[in-house]
């Protein structure tokens, strides 16, 4: 096969309703789409980076600077159509494992288009329904956040994940664990604690939860083995895990019993795939989390999740729970058994709707080996 051209497409949209977490409130979502072609065969992929660095350093400024500047230019110059060979050839430029996702996961679609199969089939993937959780952000007042959790169990999610942060923690688990004694119900600090914070995160324990994700920032790999050696419930880890290595770090550590697998935050599928074996190999459970995708990183990541060590419900909602309107069709949806149908079309099994895309198009920029 041989590329023809990348195109860049920086995209916004609106939220239903705003998802605010310890780092603040938003009411939109600004994106990268990546779509790459290749002898009539078009591959989509999309790049995670807010348009703050407040989860990851990484940023859509960023993130399209390397991609512009670096990415698109390996693959088109070396006409590199292997999202294996991209990932091992994008390796010698350091970070940035967010911009390198976007445009591996195209050429992921573009691949498994090209054999006519679906993702999941060329993965490995073994699981034909996804079970579906859901994460509320930070609400204004308790009982819109109890309101908000009996929604969407009424419309049949498995897990309930909320946002913690100080001032907005044991009080309001106790709220929800009262309200929905049986549910299964975790908590995400997004590393807004630190370990003076212990004998807080302790009194967690109470409300039997599923897990406490990322109580410290990414880099306390240590504190978190502390605290998981004072504290019951198990630690997930998010933004500690950023490749295999790492993961096998904190399992070295005993930081945590469970992690999360993001595409966007570990570089890629081929990465993904890395930390899914290694957590298979020792026996961690693993699940996939969300980072407010439209439809089609939300694709990727299901075919992602059917890999066989997703043993808990995934932050992978219907379409409908963050946009109006997606960005594909037909839209993901959730049933009333909290399962989302795993795509079985060729590639990513939606279609995105260029037409959709184009009246969220902020800009965008299309690179042949003529122009880079």
């Amino acid at each position: 096969m041989r590329i023809d051209r990348v195109t860049l497409t920086l995209a916004k949209l609106p939220y239903v309703h705003f998802f605010e977490t310890s780092f603040g409130r938003e009411v939109d979502r600004t994106f990268i789409i990546v779509k790459v072609e290749a002898d009539g065969i078009l591959g989509y992929g999309e790049v995670v980076a807010d348009k703050n660095p407040l989860y990851s350093y990484e940023t859509t400024t960023t993130a399209w600077h390397i991609l512009e500047e670096f990415l698109v230019p390996l693959v088109l110059k070396e006409n590199i159509t292997d999202p294996l060979t991209f990932s091992r050839r994008a390796g010698r430029f350091k970070g940035h494992p967010m911009a390198k996702a976007g445009l591996e996961l195209a050429l992921w679609d573009v691949r498994a288009k090209a054999e006519g199969l679906p993702l999941h089939a060329i993965y490995g993937g073994t699981q034909k329904k996804i079970p579906a959780g859901v994460s509320i952000g930070i609400q204004d007042t308790v009982p819109a956040l109890l309101e908000r959790t009996g929604h969407f169990l009424e419309e049949g999610y498995r897990r309930i994940k909320i946002k913690i942060k100080p001032g907005w923690d044991v009080s309001v688990c106790a709220a929800v664990r009262e309200k929905y004694p049986d549910i299964l119900f975790q908590a995400d600090a997004n590393g807004a604690y630190s370990l003076k914070d212990t004998v807080l995160l302790k009194d967690l324990d109470a409300f039997d939860l599923l897990m406490l994700e990322q109580p410290f920032p990414p880099h306390d790999l240590w504190d978190h083995s502390r605290l998981q050696k004072e504290i019951r419930t198990p630690l997930c880890l998010d933004e500690s895990i950023l490749s295999a290595e790492s993961a096998r770090k904190a399992y070295e550590m005993e930081s945590c019993r469970i992690i999360n697998i993001k595409v966007g935050r570990v570089g890629g599928i081929v990465e993904a795939r890395k930390i899914h074996d290694f957590c298979r190999d020792k026996d961690i459970p693993v699940w996939c989390g969300g980072m407010l995708e439209s439809g089609i990183g939300r694709a990727h990541n299901l075919h992602l999740a059917s890999l066989p060590r997703f043993t808990f419900p995934n932050d992978l909602s219907a379409s409908r729970r963050y946009y109006k309107q997606d960005l594909i069709e037909p839209p993901i949806e959730v049933d009333s058994q909290g399962m989302i149908d795993l795509p079985r079309s060729a590639g990513i099994g939606v279609v995105p709707q260029e037409d959709r895309i184009a009246r969220s198009t902020l800009k965008e920029k299309t690179y042949t080996r003529k122009n880079i």
